[in-house]
């Protein structure tokens, strides 16, 4: 059940580092808010309330990257330990609402 549960996570992840690449096509760096507006280095997009702005501003594609080797480093060393592994169940957890969530975990 183990190596089924790492790779569920590793393709999460996988799917999410896909996505924040294709959210930074030019690289331009850190996505910010200012107020009800959210700066995206290309365009501006207001229109947010400010709590909303600064939630998916620190959801910038470097960021949620960083967050991912992180995630990577951890199911490493995790990714042999005998079943139930806390901290894997941890890292699996926000995805129980994904169709291939495994059964066991």
């Amino acid at each position: 059940m183990t190596e089924e549960l790492v790779r569920f996570i590793e393709a999460r992840l996988d799917e999410e580092a896909d996505l924040a690449r294709r959210c930074d096509g030019d690289g331009c760096g850190k996505w910010s808010a200012r107020g009800h507006t959210v700066d995206f280095c290309q365009v501006d997009l207001s229109g947010f309330h400010p709590a909303i702005a600064l939630h998916v501003a620190l959801h910038d594609p470097a960021r949620i990257l960083r967050e991912i080797k992180a995630k990577r480093r951890l199911l490493a060393r995790h990714a042999r330990d005998p079943w139930p592994c806390h901290d894997l169940r941890d890292l699996a957890s926000p995805y129980t609402d994904h169709p291939d969530f495994p059964a066991r975990a």
